[in-house]
């Protein structure tokens, strides 16, 4: 269950925070501070999947991937901590900033909805990504074993690409690979 603290605050009053230092599973989502409750082992299985592939393909073009616990401060009221990321070759300035968190928008995220965060990783942090310029964003259903995959356009909204599910693959534009689901579900 996650549970908010707090609310209206801003980024340089949240680093301060007690419960900042004291919890690794700490989001400030629109200005609320969020504590979240460790992740079921299926959830980390599939993170893990995940973030191997993203690896793999980083080592390949030159990017960057990295999984929770990694920060990102996309502005003031936004310090998310996505469960994947993934930051093209040409964008890694935004890691050089500050050694703790990633500073401004990485190219891909993963979210693996929990019951605690479904609300947040489809609502408020879908909005963040898609304001802060978030190329692609996956959403990533571990009980129906779905990856919804959503797409920046060029006027700055998300379009939804598809669901995929058993057998699928999709074509990530910011990897420019195909992805197989069966390869992120196979835990």
């Amino acid at each position: 269950m996650v549970q908010p603290t707090r609310t209206g605050i801003k980024a340089s009053e949240y680093y301060q925070l007690a419960e900042y230092q004291q919890h690794e599973l700490i989001q400030l989502i629109n200005g609320e501070v969020i504590i979240g409750m460790p992740p079921v082992l299926k959830h980390q299985d599939i993170v893990r999947e995940i973030l191997i592939l993203l690896a793999l393909i980083a080592r390949r073009l030159g990017g960057k991937a990295y999984a929770s616990p990694i920060e990102v401060h996309l502005d003031d009221n936004n310090v998310f901590e996505p469960d994947v990321l993934y930051i093209q070759s040409d964008n890694l300035t935004i890691t050089q900033l500050d050694e703790k968190r990633i500073m401004g928008a990485p190219d891909l995220v993963v979210e693996v909805l929990s019951p605690g965060t479904a609300k947040f990783d489809r609502q408020e942090k879908y909005q963040a990504y898609e304001k802060h310029g978030v190329h692609e964003y996956w959403i990533v259903d571990p009980v129906h074993e779905v990856v919804e995959v959503w797409n920046l356009s060029a006027d700055g909204r998300y379009t939804r690409q598809g669901a995929f599910a058993g057998e699928d693959s999709f074509e990530s534009a910011v990897l420019d690979e195909s992805i197989s689901v069966k390869a992120i579900f196979n835990v």
